[in-house]
């Protein structure tokens, strides 16, 4: 399961192969700091993304899972933005 940190939020990204078909779905978790360090709060549980897309490889659906969680960062990020302003 790949993992990118991006500004402290812990991003997995994973393939999961889906039930009955040949095909690849990709889904996203997102953890945020808490105020425990040894912690990381869970912002967006594990979902399946862009779910209008099947994928023919693993590696294919890695790549989508990525992409979608680099915008879902992007929402999630938003109503901070908003309220700062």
């Amino acid at each position: 399961m790949p993992i990118k940190t991006v500004d402290g939020y812990q991003i997995e990204f994973t393939a999961e192969l889906l039930p009955g078909t040949d095909h690849w779905g990709a889904y996203v978790t997102i953890f945020a700091p808490s105020a425990n360090p040894m912690h990381l709060d869970e912002v967006y549980p594990k979902q399946r993304v862009c779910a209008d897309i099947v994928c023919a490889s693993e590696t294919d659906a890695q790549e989508q899972a990525e992409q979608a969680a680099t915008t879902i960062l992007e929402q999630l990020r938003a109503p901070q933005k908003m309220a700062s302003d």
